[in-house]
């Protein structure tokens, strides 16, 4: 028997299989298995794809080994890969390692093994007349007591050996599953009016492949909807995904999905360990689970006829893949969408612009949840101006927060602070010269953690310890710029010493299990106040925090990104949010250098609307989405000269083969210039429809492939420019 084998080449016009012969034994249902091939002068992993025939014109090399006992790729994922390789035009092996966890992926080094445990039992087919010790006498009795007895669990393990040795004993191993840590939210809830009717017109459209936008205020209950659909789905015995942007999301709505559906429920994100994440994979392969919740690789989950597919707070940007394959998430729901005849239902409380002008021409169903439950008010918002208060002498904190944080710490009641920015200081500068702290690989400063005494690079990675005097004067005293979270939460230690603080950012959450033990720790009430960047800001629920305040809200807006207002504005609106969920009054404090910029403006009203007819009128002025589809050619070489005279080639080369009616913006260099000691530049595409356009990007990867000066890559509709 011949199979058709799929390897890294790493080269994308070699996406083609290779053949290899198999033995007849390992023929059997060895699509979509793991297998290690001799291939040139290396032996390599790679995915069976199919099977084929001997070739006529060469000898065939044999398979050397099956790794995997069964398939890891079922044939809806095999041609969900080949769809994501033309849609991304990406190599087609990096499309299977993306769906699938560390350990199954190809060519994989270490690999995660089964959890075992092992037992002992009587084999029934042997005479026990002749055990005369007393020690085995005690073991035949405990396991004619009991027919499975752990092997750990018997004492006298010598007297244990001897009884096997006569094969009285007989001794085998089970798998046990790894256990995902989480809690159990057990709350019973009935639905609103509201909720019902949305949750009824979802419910008739589950048999076709619709998109839903669910836009809900913060508050609303929009994760009751979910729940109130899913158990129809499940009750038509079909399968649901639910996916979640952030990690730090996952243990809440993760303990209110199994406090209603139990351990029908399976895990996936990039927490959990590598021997977690295996288990969690084969469950689901195997059937044994309903429902996958998880970050966007669950999108992937080899679940078998999906009834429904969840995309919970769909404006986050976390659902777009930013390294290759750069797919989108949104576009590999609908592809299984359609390929099980299920509904796709995107829900947010502020909805991507692109999402929401597709609902008001009507390619997306339209449900909205314009009120909390039970019509409890949406938080007051304070803008205050912080150009008058640092006249004041208020650098970080204004008079009307600190004044809030105290009265809220008088009545135990619980406060969030939101920074985008972690670290301690932006940047560390010299004020007699002005020289800047800066990667030697990167065009970027370095940020200064103070918890670690460290100037950090949060591009590359690179680090250095502090310097207390300017390397280039040696006179100046090094002095710091910028704020990040560990400088909000050292000062709001030294402000109220008293009060309990826990800090959530990339810095404190790197640990397994940290996300969870914060928000947990948080929820029950062991620290007053939380400070984090934007991963505090959506989808949590805390019962008891009254009062948001967002330190530099505007933070987002010096981004040089056609989509940096939308960003404000969902981040502010979503933070706004978590004020005031349960029955006490919420408020928000937003402190900003622009007080009268229209994304804060309407965050500041709660004015969803109000903000989407503003900025569509300025995409429509520019010319951008939804107005066009966006493509970004990322030119990257460690050769400055090299990398800018190849990206007016590609410039050129493109003038010459796309459409007039598509624009061509560039070359220009990158918003950071030099990335880990490679030069960034890139080329912008503007169209709506270009039939060239597939063409001439595969042209393009042609004549640059396998040059080791030069990389080009492709991102369709990118997040950021």
């Amino acid at each position: 028997m011949y199979v058709k084998v799929l390897i890294e080449t790493r080269v994308k016009s070699n996406d083609m299989t290779f053949t290899y012969h198999v033995s007849k034994d390992a023929c059997n249902n060895i699509i979509g298995k793991r297998v290690l091939v001799p291939f040139s002068n290396r032996i390599v992993e790679g995915f069976v794809l199919d099977y084929d025939v001997k070739p006529e014109d060469y000898d065939v090399k044999g398979v050397l080994k099956v790794i995997d006992e069964e398939p890891v790729l079922n044939d809806e994922l095999i041609k969900l890969g080949k769809f994501m390789s033309e849609r991304y035009l990406c190599s087609l092996i990096y499309t299977y390692q993306a769906m699938l966890p560390k350990a199954l992926k190809a060519n994989h080094k270490t690999s995660a093994k089964a959890k075992t445990k092992t037992y002992v039992k009587l084999n029934e087919n042997v005479n026990h007349n002749e055990v005369k010790t007393k020690a085995q006498l005690e073991i035949i009795k405990l396991l004619t007591d009991n027919e499975l007895v752990l092997k750990s669990e018997i004492k006298s393990r010598s007297s244990l050996k001897k009884l096997m040795e006569k094969n009285i004993v007989m001794e085998f191993k089970e798998e046990i599953y790894r256990k995902v840590s989480g809690t159990v939210d057990l709350k019973t809830v009935t639905l609103t009016q509201s909720q019902q009717k949305v949750s009824n017109e979802i419910k008739q459209g589950l048999n076709n492949t619709l998109v839903y936008l669910l836009y809900g205020v913060t508050g609303s209950g929009k994760t009751e909807v979910y729940i109130d659909v899913v158990k129809e789905v499940l009750k038509q015995g079909k399968t649901a995904i639910i996916l979640v942007p952030e990690i730090s999301l996952t243990p809440q709505i993760t303990a209110r999905f199994k406090g209603v559906f139990g351990s029908l429920i399976a895990i996936l994100h990039s927490s959990l360990s590598d021997g977690e994440r295996y288990d969690e994979f084969r469950r689901i392969n195997r059937g044994e689970v309903k429902l996958v919740i998880g970050a966007r690789s669950a999108i992937f989950a080899p679940l078998k006829n999906i009834g429904i597919i969840i995309i919970d707070e769909e404006h986050s940007e976390s659902y777009k893949q930013e390294n290759n394959p750069r797919y989108s998430t949104l576009d590999i729901a609908s592809k299984r969408s359609k390929t099980h005849n299920c509904p796709v239902v995107l829900g947010s409380a502020t909805p991507t612009i692109e999402s929401f002008a597709r609902a008001k021409k009507g390619y997306y169903r339209f449900l909205e949840l314009d009120k909390r439950v039970n019509d409890k008010p949406l938080p007051k918002v304070e803008i205050v101006d912080m150009k008058k208060e640092i006249r004041k002498g208020n650098k970080l904190f204004s008079e009307s927060l600190i004044r809030s944080i105290k009265e809220r710490l008088n009545r135990k009641e619980q406060i969030m602070l939101l920074l985008n920015r972690r670290g301690y200081a932006n940047y560390l500068t010299c004020p007699s010269c002005g020289y800047v702290f800066k990667c030697p690989n990167c065009d970027i400063t370095l940020t200064y953690h103070k918890t670690s005494g460290m100037m950090r690079c949060h591009y590359c990675g690179y680090a250095e310890v502090r310097k207390e005097t300017c390397p280039s004067c040696k006179e100046g005293k090094v002095r710091e710029v910028g704020s990040g979270t560990q400088m909000i939460e050292e000062e709001i230690k030294t402000l109220f010493p008293f009060a309990n603080v826990v800090r959530m950012d990339a810095d404190t959450t790197s640990k397994k299990g940290s996300h969870f033990k914060i928000i947990n720790d948080f929820n029950d009430g062991k620290y007053d106040i939380l400070v984090g960047t934007q991963m505090i800001a959506k989808g949590l629920n805390f019962p008891n925090v009254t009062l948001v305040g967002v330190i530099n809200a505007d933070q987002g807006l010096n981004i040089p990104n056609f989509r940096s207002s939308e960003q404000t504005f969902s981040l502010l609106d979503q933070v706004i949010g978590r004020a005031g969920r349960a029955e006490k009054e919420g408020v928000a404090i937003v402190q900003t250098y622009n007080p009268e910029h229209y994304s804060i403006v309407c965050a500041k009203n709660h004015d969803y609307k109000g903000f989407f007819a503003r900025e569509m009128f300025i995409r429509k002025k520019l010319n951008y989405p939804p107005y066009c589809f966006i493509m970004l050619i990322k030119i990257t070489s460690k050769d400055f000269d090299y990398g800018i005279n190849e990206a007016k080639k590609v410039s050129l080369f493109l003038r010459k083969k796309l459409s007039s009616t598509t624009s061509i913006l560039g070359p220009s260099m990158a918003s950071v210039l030099k990335v880990n000691k490679n030069f960034n530049f890139q080329v912008i595409l503007k169209y709506k429809k270009d039939e060239k356009l597939y063409t001439a990007l595969n042209d393009l990867i042609k004549i640059y492939e396998g040059n080791s000066k030069l990389k080009i890559e492709l991102d369709f509709n990118p997040i950021n420019l």
